[in-house]
């Protein structure tokens, strides 16, 4: 993101580990989840309650929020893949 000029308005260390709960409540404040596991890039749009499959998609095998882990207004980036990274940045 330094490359772009862009500064995250918050980080968290990866020290702190976030669980289930934590991307319950991140899909719950989003519109849409985008989730990218190697170049497979998925898309949930959200109504309400996120489904147990946009969650199990958010975690990795340790039951732990995917890094990295993006929220860019009102969308949720999960796991890295370049061109969803500029099409949500708009770079």
């Amino acid at each position: 993101m330094d490359a772009s000029g862009l500064t995250p308005k918050e980080s968290v260390p990866a020290s702190r580990k976030l669980g289930r709960e934590d991307a319950i409540d991140l899909a719950k404040s989003a519109n849409k989840v985008i989730v990218a596991k190697g170049k497979k890039v998925d898309q949930f749009p959200i109504k309400g309650t996120p489904t147990d499959e946009v969650i199990g998609a958010m975690l990795g095998p340790t039951g732990n929020l995917r890094a990295p882990t993006m929220r860019v207004g009102k969308t949720i980036v999960v796991g890295f893949n370049e061109e969803q990274y500029q099409t949500v940045l708009k770079l």
